[in-house]
């Protein structure tokens, strides 16, 4: 699964639409896109949690979670987003994909939360809401750099081989080779020193000759002491500034929208979601792994729903 391919913004949204601006009964009024997503997110606002249910922060992963291994969406998640969203539940994404690559799943799954949390934790972005806008955009809200000069050199000298990209503060992305799977818009192929030039929210590393065992014996071996790292369930390597990961961006996140720890339900299926589990987890919150996960993912969890093929999101959110 490509966890870093990337895509462009969503367009911003409408202002409030009243239900006196709905047309009358009998009608028909074909509504802007933006001013249609605003007539949704108004009557799902206004539908409460059923009494003596909390308000949850709903958190998906979305390679292995959402999405299948060819891209297509798991069995029943739009539906049952739709529903989790209809009832009151803030649901939101959380991913090692840079904003190119998820702006389009939230699109897909017709889901527009407050905030969005990309880069494996390295970069949030915040719903933007200006009046008389055409659609719904984004602007990155929150940003965690790191100089990558020291952790680039040391994996160079192991994989001199390997194909490497790095994400720059303003979303831009700087890579030394392609991949068929690699979504290179907004991306300019560079030689490798050039990676270095600034400080980055992340660095990916992919070896098509290496094995995921190869990778977790690599960076152990090496030491990756002054960075955060999650190796793919393929031969991918996804590098964060030290102590950043999903959860430390969710944290900020949960602080913001005001819900409590308790009230906090993750799912994910890789390495790079152990973080959150652990975090939602310790604080009194659910933690859910996808059945497909590799047995360490698994054990960090407090629970596990069927595989993404199976549509295991699906099946959690409509128990909720």
């Amino acid at each position: 699964m490509t966890a870093g391919a990337d895509g462009g913004a969503l367009p911003e949204a409408a202002p409030d639409v009243l239900p006196d601006a709905l047309p009358d009964a009998g009608s028909v009024e074909v509504a802007p896109p933006a001013e249609a997503a605003e007539i949704v997110e108004d009557v799902a606002d206004r539908m409460p949690v059923a009494a003596g249910a909390a308000r949850l922060l709903i958190v998906l992963d979305i390679d292995g979670t959402v999405l299948l291994e060819d891209e297509t969406l798991s069995p029943g998640v739009v539906e049952a987003v739709a529903d989790a969203h209809a009832a009151g539940h803030e649901v939101m994404l959380a991913t090692g994909r840079s904003w190119e690559g998820t702006h389009g799943i939230l699109g897909a799954l017709a889901l527009t939360p407050d905030y969005v949390v990309c880069s494996n934790g390295a970069v949030i972005l915040k719903r933007t809401d200006e009046a008389f806008a055409d659609a719904l955009a984004y602007e990155r809200f929150y940003i965690e750099t790191f100089d990558p000069s020291e952790v680039l050199g040391l994996l160079r000298e192991h994989l001199p081989h390997a194909r490497y990209m790095v994400e720059l503060p303003d979303g831009r992305r700087l890579y030394t080779e392609e991949l068929h799977d690699w979504n290179l818009h907004d991306a300019d192929k560079v030689a490798f020193e050039r990676l270095s030039d600034q400080e980055v929210c992340r660095v990916v590393v992919v070896s098509p000759d290496e094995t995921d065992s190869d990778f977790v014996e690599l960076v152990d071996r090496i030491g990756l002491n002054k960075v955060s790292y999650a190796v793919g369930w393929s031969a991918w390597l996804d590098i964060a500034p030290q102590g950043v990961d999903k959860s430390t961006a969710l944290e900020r996140v949960r602080g913001w929208l005001g819900i409590p720890p308790t009230d906090v339900l993750v799912m994910g299926d890789g390495r790079n979601d152990v973080g959150m589990f652990r975090w939602a987890r310790e604080h009194g919150g659910r933690a859910i792994a996808m059945a497909q996960g590799p047995a360490e993912v698994l054990a960090e969890a407090s629970e596990t729903t069927v595989s993404v093929q199976e549509g295991g999101v699906a099946a959690v959110l409509r128990a909720l």
